[in-house]
């Protein structure tokens, strides 16, 4: 009776050596460290031959969201974020309070016209 074995056992495809020689060689890399301000650190790597220049000076933290620099004593501070303005906040940084005031009296005298128009159209109708 077979115990059904195999002569490959605990081998998968393309199981073999690993090594530098079948993969390829891997390109120099250079290792930033980053920290945000709640204590958060990672190290991205990227390549050595990039310039200076183009390595972030800043990233989002993938802990938290908040960024992150490479300066450990002093991370970046997040900046001071504006709560969600509503319509109304936005006219008003547009608008002055007369001029707020002959709007609203606009638009109400507009809808008095149009309701009396209506009212005197409906009393037409029923005679």
């Amino acid at each position: 009776m077979s115990t059904g074995g195999s002569a490959i056992r605990g081998s998968r495809i393309g199981a073999g050596p690993m090594g530098e020689q079948d993969r390829g060689f891997k390109a120099e890399r250079v290792i930033r460290n980053y920290y945000c301000i709640n204590g958060h650190s990672q190290s991205p790597m990227f390549a050595a031959n990039l310039d200076e220049a183009d390595i972030p000076e800043t990233i989002d933290c993938p802990n938290c969201g908040l960024p992150s620099g490479q300066d450990k004593d002093n991370p970046p501070v997040v900046a001071k974020h504006e709560p969600y303005k509503t319509h109304l906040a936005y006219v008003k940084e547009r608008r002055t309070e007369e001029e707020a005031e002959q709007l609203l009296d606009e638009a109400v005298a507009a809808v008095r016209d149009r309701r009396i128009r209506l009212a005197e159209a409906a009393k037409a109708s029923a005679n």
